[in-house]
């Protein structure tokens, strides 16, 4: 089979383009980006799937829902809390006669790394009453999103793909196999089965809850559940979920003997299966990334004399990632020795905004109009200029979720809190701003808002605005803002003080008042000038790299003249010093995804 080196995100996308997606959408946030960045170079290099970005979770999958009316495939992605988002379509979908394979690929954060919670998407999809299916490792990520399409047509619901960071983030060999087509046009025979109205609800939700024994019989006979029972020892088996698996086997060296094993993959979870372990073993320890699922659903399973271990009983901590050193404890087996080094007097290195990001420039700008302002309050939101909360700007003191900043300053400031300033990036602002500031319009509520405009969605890799920046304004005067309090700044170091004095007369304003500060990502422009470089340099005549001696690989060649050698592909013929470029490779060949 062919193979590419692919993240787990990537084997996702992947895996949906082989099984014939017509269209993908999704909101950036990590661990899920990479998801739909695949499948958007994937559209450029190839002219398919339709894949882009949406304003938020919630209109990503309604628009997956669109294509999914019309008979089409269709994948939408997104990070855990951004479910929470999507969360009124996705339990609506369930009861839906969907007869083209809808499939929700959710990446959860375990550990929080840039998050601001550590949910469990497992609960969601036994919240739905649809299965889920929990990749172990990126070649799992992409054959479970092949099966999933083929599931959610087959049983008429959607089908979860839940992931994890170290899954998602994870780089490994893939085997790939054949691409199916992608599925014609063709509405639904049973119209009343998309109107959700009272009298069809009812009747699809029985529709769902006959369905269940279906599922459940899939997941018994599931290739991603397997039992291994040791016919020897009775004393403990082990329930291994999605990564826990590879932390478990990393361990079972220096544990010295193989406890009977049930690992799954897909859900809901395996009755019978988990009952045969049960019967054999008097300890169920049960490994799992995230919250305690499983272990919850043992409880009311398994009979009392069975000893259910986990997060819920102090086994494995109730918090953060599960680890190879967390399981390795949970097994009983010995810490490994660990050598600590002096690391010497090392100074505090908080995170920080990059050096001359216009976020910094604004942040300054609003502390200096607030200085000597008591009582006063900064709510922010979700972004890199939530780092304003941190010295040396000390200007925020919120962060809850997408789109808060500006509800919460309306509250306190109709509590009797003044001044109240909310902060919101122009990403964040289109995707759960608009709505609370249409509030803040309606009422004339006396507060700021000050919408940083960096042209980009930067803490997720820099994606694209949805609207550039000349139109911003536009929008909101068009949600009610009073023309004469609304206001188009740069955020340039040079324009600190007057930004300042507009801040501190808008502050003074008793109604609402709105002040857009501009300037683009310093990151984002940094790399549209590389691709500006690049698309010029492609244009240049192309000449070998000075020095090359017979023999060597002729498609290494100097493009610009800088003695810089590039790899030109059409030249290429093994491709073994070409990088894992998972879009393409091995394209180079004459291949085509």
């Amino acid at each position: 089979m062919p193979q590419r080196i692919l993240l787990g995100d990537e084997a996702v996308a992947l895996g949906a383009i082989h099984a014939g997606v017509t269209s993908a959408y999704a909101y950036p946030g990590t661990p899920s980006t990479e998801i739909v960045e695949y499948l958007i170079e994937h559209r450029r290099r190839h002219g398919h799937p339709h894949a882009t970005w949406s304003a938020n979770e919630k209109t990503a999958y309604e628009e997956a829902l669109g294509a999914s009316i019309v008979g089409r495939r269709a994948l939408v992605a997104m990070k855990h809390v951004g479910l929470n988002v999507a969360a009124d379509p996705f339990m609506s979908s369930a009861l839906l006669g969907l007869h083209a394979g809808l499939v929700l690929a959710v990446a959860d954060d375990p550990g929080m790394h840039s998050s601001q919670n550590e949910q469990d998407s497992r609960f969601y999809a036994d919240f739905a009453r649809v299965p889920c299916l929990e990749p172990a490792d990126p070649q799992q990520a992409y054959d479970m999103t092949r099966e999933a399409f083929a599931r959610s047509e087959e049983f008429g619901a959607p089908v979860v793909v839940r992931l994890v960071t170290r899954v998602a983030h994870g780089r490994t060999t893939v085997e790939i196999g054949e691409p199916r087509g992608e599925n014609p046009v063709r509405k639904h025979s049973d119209p009343a089965s998309w109107i959700l109205l009272p009298m069809n609800a009812r009747r699809r939700w029985v529709s769902l809850l006959e369905r269940q024994s279906r599922f459940q019989a899939w997941s018994e006979s599931s290739v991603w559940n397997t039992l291994r029972i040791n016919p020897i020892r009775r004393d403990l088996g082990v329930i291994t979920c999605g990564i826990a698996r590879a932390y478990y086997t990393e361990n079972l060296d220096d544990l010295g003997w193989l406890p009977s094993h049930l690992h799954l993959g897909a859900y809901p979870v395996p009755v019978s299966l988990v009952t045969r372990l049960a019967a054999h073993c008097e300890r169920i320890l049960v490994l799992e990334d995230g919250q305690p699922v499983v272990e919850r659903a043992l409880r009311g399973l398994l009979p009392d004399r069975v000893n259910t271990a986990g997060r819920l009983t102090g086994e494995l901590p109730p918090t953060g990632e599960l680890t190879p050193d967390t399981v390795r404890a949970a097994l009983g087996i010995a810490s490994r020795p660990v050598h600590v080094g002096d690391p010497g007097v090392l100074p505090p290195r908080p995170p920080q905004l990059c050096e001359g990001c216009p976020h910094g420039h604004a942040l300054r700008a609003l502390s200096a109009a607030l200085d000597g302002a008591d009582p006063q309050l900064v709510t922010t939101d979700i972004g890199c200029y939530t780092l304003g909360a941190l010295p040396p700007w000390n200007t925020g003191e919120s962060c809850v979720c997408m789109g808060a900043s500006i509800g919460m300053a309306k509250g306190a400031a109709e509590a009797g809190l003044r001044p109240a300033v909310a902060v919101i990036g122009d990403g964040t602002f289109l995707h759960s701003g608009m709505t609370a500031l249409l509030d803040a319009a309606a009422d004339d509520t006396p507060m700021t808002v000050l919408v940083l405009d960096n042209q980009a969605t930067a803490m997720t890799g820099g994606q694209d605005p949805l609207v550039p920046s000349t139109r911003l304004l536009d929008i909101v005067l068009g949600l009610g803002v009073p023309p004469a309090h609304c206001h188009v700044v740069d955020a340039h170091p040079r324009r600190v003080a007057a930004n300042a004095e507009l801040l501190r007369r808008e502050i003074a304003h008793p109604g609402l008042s709105v002040v857009i500060a501009v300037r683009e990502c310093k990151e984002v422009a940094r790399r549209r000038n590389r691709e500006r470089a690049r698309e010029a340099a492609a244009g240049a005549e192309a000449t070998p790299v000075s020095g090359n001696a017979p023999g060597e690989c002729p498609a290494i060649l100097d493009e610009i003249g800088s003695g810089v050698g590039a790899i030109v592909s059409p030249e290429c013929g093994c491709g073994s010093c070409r990088p894992p470029d998972p879009y393409d490779w091995p394209e180079a060949a004459g291949e085509e995804s």
